[in-house]
């Protein structure tokens, strides 16, 4: 070609007040279908850059992935840069990008649990089989914890959570289109007044009740936050009180700690008894907005809760605030205060640095009041009974009741309600009907996958806040995993190792790198235990936040309970 006519031929910057400019802007442009589709989708809801989450599920449930023109659609009605929401839906689990070269994934993705409950009960197996039974047209991926560990193996249909699961009834249901979650039984609004609920959310609406008077009621009862922190409630809601408002609540329903399912429960079978738990705590703090965050996981207590908070507005329960749901979307750092804030303002879920810590700076910079779904659930019972019926249980020294999420290798695993301070060996003997059959106690997992591992000879430490410390592991969220005489120690590390590697939001060196190197290290034949340790006090002491902090140990807890296993 002449050269010339190839000078001519070349765009010249809309700037340059020349001739042959472009005809459109740089960048990818949007499609007027895409947005048609976008905008029919979301229709007269709001734009608001805190709901991008939202509306990335709104595509990911209409057409089972996100595909780039509806992501470029997406960002141009919101007025946002397309890095921001592609930043955004690349960083959650749950969400699939499709660019244009690429094929969508099948109509039904099959997930398979892959953490430790669930592969003790089959999940490898599961994984292996599901391919030539569900053919082609069905997407099998690995998945983190459900919070079905006591009905282990689980996966998840669509939507819809499938537990005690073999190859043969997840075929079963892929066939026959169950993808929509099964909402269970549960008492609904009415029922709960019936038994004398809402009287006392009432009687603080109505002036009765002071917020000095609730708040003390709770420092007296001495209940800390049952999310895993511990944090004493009532003077939790003394800081946030005290702050200059407006001031926000956070609800933290993102329980990803694998073995974690005791927040379901209560929502399954007695939601409003949260809810007005909820309530109260706004109410006391002075928060103009509620805003409850549930993990995707749970598609069955999304739809329970967006239900009864209908309710709850309709019957006029709630003048003093707004409730907003959302929803995650399969990101276990979210479970960490401060990234669920982040996701809930829409954003990757990434921990931010403290101080300043959420009660002074939270959700939208404002003094954010932030509990965990259990915590809010015994506010009811512990003020019309009294801090000492709270204190009243307890064994060993200790005061107040827990729910463990029991599983593993027992014979009735499940949520159990017992006394804080009840030994591992009178927990598995009164609330599990002992051993299952076949198996001999080895160890147990205290606290989920963070919470470190103690053999069977440990057995009578009490179980609470404080009393596990001295021995390299905590109770936090009180998720017990029993292990048996049949567990291999190196598969169990290796597996809650790769969880973290997975899990991992990559924000800092420390853990984006340790974790990876860890489970190379402990997959090699001969271990280097110098350099896993080495490995162990950078991430403990570097990380930014508790999933690089306590990722190590399991493995130092292997390294001083279970060395014959392992090396």
């Amino acid at each position: 070609m002449d050269t010339a006519i190839a000078e001519k031929k070349k765009a010249i910057h809309p700037g340059a007040g020349r001739r042959n400019t472009r005809i459109q802007p740089k960048g990818r442009q949007v499609d007027p279908a895409a947005l048609a589709e976008v905008q029919e989708l979301l229709g007269e809801g709001s734009r608001n850059r805190d709901l991008l989450i939202e509306h990335l599920h709104k595509l990911q449930d209409r057409f089972h992935c996100l595909h780039a023109r509806h992501l470029a659609a997406l960002a141009a009605e919101m007025r946002l840069a397309l890095v921001e929401v592609y930043e955004v839906a690349s960083f959650y689990a749950h969400f699939d990008i499709v660019m244009d070269e690429e094929q969508a994934p099948p109509p039904v993705t099959v997930r398979v649990c892959d953490s430790l409950s669930c592969c003790m009960a089959g999940g490898e197996k599961l994984l292996e089989e599901l391919p030539a039974k569900l053919g082609p047209d069905v997407r099998i991926v690995r998945a983190p914890c459900m919070g079905a560990c006591h009905n282990a193996p689980a996966v998840a249909i669509g939507h819809a959570l499938h537990e005690h699961a073999t190859a043969d009834s997840v075929a079963e249901a892929v066939a026959h289109g169950h993808t929509h979650p099964h909402i269970p039984d549960y008492p609904g609004l009415d029922a709960y007044k019936a038994g004398g609920g809402y009287a006392l959310l009432r009687a603080c609406l109505d002036g009765a009740r002071t917020p000095e008077s609730l708040i003390e009621a709770l420092e007296s009862s001495n209940l800390r936050g049952l999310g895993g922190a511990g944090f004493p409630t009532g003077r939790k809601w003394r800081f946030v009180r005290q702050e200059a408002a407006p001031r926000l609540m956070a609800v933290n329903g993102d329980e990803g700690e694998p073995g974690t399912f005791k927040d379901r429960h209560y929502l399954e079978t007695d939601p409003h008894r949260f809810l007005e738990g909820m309530l109260i705590g706004a109410w006391v703090v002075e928060a103009t907005d509620v805003y409850v965050y549930i993990r995707d996981e749970y598609p069955q207590c999304i739809a329970i809760l967006a239900r009864e908070i209908e309710a709850v507005e309709k019957a006029g329960l709630s003048p003093h605030t707004r409730i907003h749901l959302r929803r995650g979307a399969g990101a276990y750092i979210c479970g960490e205060e401060s990234a669920m804030l982040e996701s809930i303002e829409g954003k990757r879920g990434l921990p931010r640095q403290k101080p300043p810590f959420p009660s002074v700076v939270g959700l939208f910079g404002r003094p954010t009041l932030i509990n965990n779904v259990e915590t809010l659930f015994w506010v009811r019972d512990i003020v019309e009974k009294g801090a000492d019926w709270w204190a009243s249980h307890g064994r060993n020294g200790r005061k107040g009741l827990r729910s463990f999420s029991v599983s593993g290798h027992v014979r009735n695993p499940g949520v159990k309600l017992a006394p804080a301070g009840i030994t591992m060996a009178e927990l598995i003997k009164e609330y599990c009907g002992g051993m299952a059959d076949g198996h001999t106690f080895k160890g147990y997992l205290p606290g989920g996958a963070s919470g470190g591992i103690l053999p069977a000879s440990m057995a009578d430490i009490p179980l609470d806040f404080g009393t596990l410390e001295q021995h390299g592991c905590f109770i936090g969220s009180a998720a017990v995993v029993v292990l048996s005489d049949r567990d291999d120690m190196r598969a169990v590390l290796r597996n809650l190792l790769a969880f973290f590697e997975d899990e991992s939001c990559g924000q800092c060196t420390p853990c984006r790198v340790g974790t990876e190197k860890a489970v190379k290290l402990v997959d090699q034949p001969e271990w280097d235990e110098p350099l896993l340790n080495e490995l162990a006090q950078v991430m403990t002491s570097a990380s930014i936040c508790g999933l690089g902090q306590a990722a190590m140990n399991p493995l130092k807890s292997v390294l001083k309970h279970f060395r014959e296993d392992v090396l």
